[in-house]
């Protein structure tokens, strides 16, 4: 779906959004698995890998902001 460049530049409302939808496919996808068989059973990696990518571009934003905020309240010292 998205590669990790575009990943990266969406804003922090998009990437919830796209999060919480990859989030209730792979839902949908597990529960598919177990009463049917998947079309395209690499689907399932797919996702797991989307919201993997996702998450870890969230935490290295927070760890980013973390930063800024040391900086400049140390700055103000």
């Amino acid at each position: 779906m998205s590669s990790l460049s575009e990943l990266r530049e969406m804003s922090n409302d998009q990437m919830n959004a796209v999060l919480k939808e990859a989030c209730k496919d792979l839902f949908h996808l597990r529960i598919k698995a177990q009463t049917d068989r998947l079309d395209v059973p690499s689907e399932m990696k797919r996702n797991r890998k989307l919201i993997a990518q996702i998450k870890t571009i969230q935490r290295e934003r927070e760890i980013a902001q973390a930063k800024s905020a040391e900086k400049v309240a140390a700055a103000s010292s």
